[in-house]
């Protein structure tokens, strides 16, 4: 079972990651300090106590008499750490003590010893005196509490500045860690970035040495997206070429056919054949469109494009097709101020172009297909309405993939236009919508500025 680093689920990230990996580290780390300085620092003034403690007996000890010493209060002993010294005869019975509250007998065994008496520790020198000096006995006493709580001032003193820098580490860890999280944001949106018509490497510099290899692998495999792109168009195009000039040449010889033909069956065939070649150079031309497209690379900033003008040009082009449909239509640009949107021309022809043909196209004959545009603050909306069978509301986002065509429907296509015009509706920094039209049949392609 192998073992990984980064929990699963929500947990998976690399702040988390470091929280659950670092923080039981640093908490040990500052425990063990805690530990260390409270058991180095008791050790230190234990012996330096008790070595104190041994003196005073000695000094005691030495005197012919026993000294009054001023006697010690509660608070002294126990806050103030003040030994505590007691005189002994040679009976044993106690002849002085600086704090005769404490009745602490004599202890039988020479030397220090650790005692408990009414609840409370006691670090305890005993020190028996020579037949030169009587017989006597002193025992020199100081409380354990205050030991200890000497001991733990001193530590906290010691791991104070570990408490305080674990807390400021875990902010300059966050902020180191957000600062990497930000790299690996900017390499995502720069991956993110790449299409089918922009394929770039990304580039390595700034990248951290254990995310490079990741960037690498990512970056061969965009050379070989970009390469099979590549090839993809230029079999397309290549196609396209290759079949327009025997398309073009069936459609020359088909007009010269025309006036050999009887009618009857033999008319009706040929129209039908003829239908299928024209149908065949329509669907060739647009790959051509297409591969053109896709060829397209990012270039210096257009100049602006005249809206108004684009549309009418568009329009004068297709009205041919309205009049073979009996179809009126028709343009509304009052409320189309002086539009000017920074585009390629050509893009916006293919958009504008694509939509009114499509409406054209599927709209019965004798009905009417209505273009609207308008503008008002920098926003540009172009609306192209027809009254054909619209599309099936789950089917509206279908039909802008390619070679997708609605089933069911007469008109013949080859589901290329919406496709083309998409694509050339993003290069405009243009977004198209269809909806169907209230109340009535019929379909809305609205082209606005995203």
């Amino acid at each position: 079972m192998m073992f990984h680093v980064f929990p699963s689920g929500r947990l998976c990230s690399l702040r988390r990651a470091l929280l659950v990996w670092l923080l039981p580290v640093f908490l040990l780390v500052g425990a063990a300090s805690a530990g260390f300085a409270y058991w180095s620092y008791q050790r230190m003034a234990s012996a330096f106590m008790d070595n104190q403690m041994e003196l005073l007996a000695e000094s005691m000890g030495a005197q012919e008499q026993v000294v009054a010493l001023p006697a010690l209060t509660r608070e002294r002993v126990h806050k103030l750490g003040s030994y505590v010294v007691q005189a002994f005869d040679a009976q044993g019975h106690q002849r002085f003590s600086s704090w005769p509250d404490l009745r602490l007998a004599l202890r039988e065994t020479p030397g220090f010893q650790d005692v408990r008496e009414g609840g409370e520790r006691w670090r305890v020198y005993t020190k028996r005196l020579g037949p030169a000096q009587g017989s006597r006995s002193v025992q020199v006493l100081q409380s354990g509490e205050f030991r200890r709580h000497l001991a733990v001032s001193q530590a906290g003193t010691a791991i104070a500045p570990v408490i305080i820098l674990l807390p400021l580490s875990f902010l300059i860890l966050w902020g180191v860690v957000a600062m990497v999280s930000r790299a690996v944001g900017d390499i995502a949106r720069q991956a993110a970035a790449q299409d089918e018509h922009n394929i770039a490497e990304l580039p390595l510099d700034r990248v951290p040495r254990e995310i490079a290899p990741l960037v690498v692998s990512f970056n061969s495999l965009l050379t070989r997206l970009r390469s099979a792109f590549a090839t993809q168009r230029r079999f397309v195009q290549d196609a396209a070429h290759e079949l327009r000039t025997p398309l073009a040449a069936i459609g020359l010889q088909l007009e010269n056919l025309r006036g050999d033909l009887c009618t009857g069956a033999p008319a009706q065939r040929f129209a039908q054949l003829e239908a299928g070649v024209q149908r065949a150079q329509r669907l060739v031309d647009q790959l051509l469109k297409l591969s053109r497209q896709e060829c397209t690379v990012a270039e210096a900033a257009p100049l602006p494009v005249n809206v108004r003008e684009v549309l009418h040009e568009s329009i004068n082009q297709l009205i041919t097709l309205a009049d073979q449909r009996n179809i009126d239509l028709g343009l509304d640009a009052s409320r189309l101020e002086d539009a000017m949107l920074p585009c390629p021309m050509s893009d916006l022809r293919s958009v504008v172009d694509n939509l009114i043909e499509n409406a054209l196209r599927y709209a019965p004959q004798g009905s009417v297909v209505d273009v609207r545009a308008e503008s008002a603050q920098g926003r540009l909306v172009i609306e192209v309405e027809d009254s054909g069978p619209g599309i099936a509301p789950d089917l509206l986002g279908r039909v802008f993939d390619r070679f997708y065509r609605v089933p069911g429907s007469e008109v013949q296509g080859n589901g290329l236009g919406l496709s083309i015009a998409q694509a050339a509706a993003q290069r405009c920094g243009l977004r198209i919508s269809l909806r169907n039209r209230e109340g009535g049949s019929g379909l809305v392609a609205r082209v606005e500025t995203a």
